[in-house]
């Protein structure tokens, strides 16, 4: 049965005009959009903005090699074509994790191995990867999630070890640093979307990131079919470089309201944050992640979220992840507990609340709050 929306402030607690909008208003992206209808470049099969998107996504990582495809979901797969994976062979890959990751290896031939995640970065467990190699595993893919990071340096060290090629799934980590250094540009090839709810966005379209020469002239050569098979549109390149020019703004602005937000909740011990481990790292919040834990709640996730939809507040269900998926389909490798856990009870907050202010994260913690308070009781 619908949740009738709870009467916080006589209406909706923290968004009464609605939830923010996504994308953004924005003057800047605007001005790209008619200069590139005026001077007829929108349409054009190569024009200058698929190739100034290039150089500032190099830049913006300081890496050798960009390549602007049609999705990040098709840039897994051109990833793994490139690490020649192929029918025969195995990829380890996250419980949980993006249900494109596990279609993407499906798609090249190769059969799935899965492994737990750490449960507080709801990212890979490294520790459980070398576990599951046998002689047919080739490439590993990790996924930066929820606002976690994975241990991204200590995987890459495995893979080289035994020779395996990484692909790193920054698509939800966009302007994330690990150590220093910029998520997608550790594993052999990185991966990058600008999908229509993304950080940055095109409505469609994605990035590969590597330094190999090698690897990408694999990518080029698969993806040339007369023309490029898999390509960004120009209109789609000519949106992202004014939002790449506040990327870091936005970037401090949502972890800051990030951090605020998660000590407001620290008082529910139904919902567990994701550890955004600051000491090394300046996560990214394309979502950020809780797990509800129902039998410390005394109620679903499902009627929470319903009921906090209800009040405005843009919260979902994580992913399905994949510990059900048939030993057909895929090897296991050992528990996947976690993943599980993961599976039942993430709930996440879309990144557009986090671009407003701390007022709105005292609402948005009021009206959760309320929420919890009304299930419970």
């Amino acid at each position: 049965m619908p949740h009738e929306p709870l009467a916080i402030h006589g209406g909706n607690a923290a968004f009464p005009d609605g939830p923010p909008e996504w994308p953004l208003q924005d003057a800047t992206v605007k001005r790209a959009l008619n200069r590139a209808f005026n001077d007829g470049s929108w349409g054009r099969y190569h024009g200058p903005h698929c190739a100034r998107l290039t150089d500032t996504v190099q830049e913006l990582h300081a890496i050798d090699h960009a390549f602007l495809v049609a999705s990040g979901t098709v840039a897994v797969e051109l990833a793994l074509r490139a690490g020649r994976v192929e029918s025969g062979d195995e990829v380890i890959l996250a419980g949980y994790d993006f249900p494109g990751n596990f279609r993407a290896i499906e798609a090249v031939g190769a059969t799935p191995v899965l492994v737990d995640i750490d449960p507080q970065s709801w990212c890979i467990d490294v520790q459980r990867v070398e576990d599951a190699l046998s002689s047919q595993t080739r490439a590993v893919i990790v996924s930066h999630l929820h606002g976690g990071l994975a241990e991204i340096w200590e995987l890459c060290a495995l893979a080289a070890a035994k020779g395996l090629t990484v692909v790193e799934d920054a698509c939800q980590a966009t302007a994330a640093l690990i150590d220093g250094r910029m998520a997608g540009t550790w594993g052999d090839v990185g991966v990058l979307s600008f999908g229509g709810s993304k950080l940055l966005t095109a409505g469609r379209g994605g990035a590969l990131l590597t330094q190999k020469s090698d690897l990408l002239q694999r990518v080029k050569v698969f993806s040339e079919r007369g023309n490029q098979a898999f390509p960004m549109s120009e209109l789609q390149a000519a949106v992202l470089p004014p939002q790449i020019a506040k990327l870091q703004e936005r970037h401090d602005l949502r972890l800051k309201n990030a951090r605020q937000l998660i000590e407001l909740l620290r008082d529910l011990p139904c919902l567990i944050p994701v550890d955004l481990n600051e000491s090394t790292n300046s996560p990214s919040l394309y979502k950020l992640a809780w797990r509800l834990d129902e039998s410390a709640a005394g109620f679903s996730r499902e009627a929470f979220v319903t009921a906090i939809r209800a009040e405005g507040v843009a919260l979902d269900a994580g992913f399905r992840g994949f510990t059900r998926r048939s030993s057909r389909r895929c090897r296991r490798s050992g528990t996947l507990e976690h993943s599980q856990r993961a599976a039942e009870q993430t709930v996440i907050l879309h990144h557009p609340v986090l671009l407003t202010d701390s007022t709105v994260m005292e609402q948005v913690s009021l009206a959760i709050h309320k929420v919890i308070g009304g299930l419970g009781s």
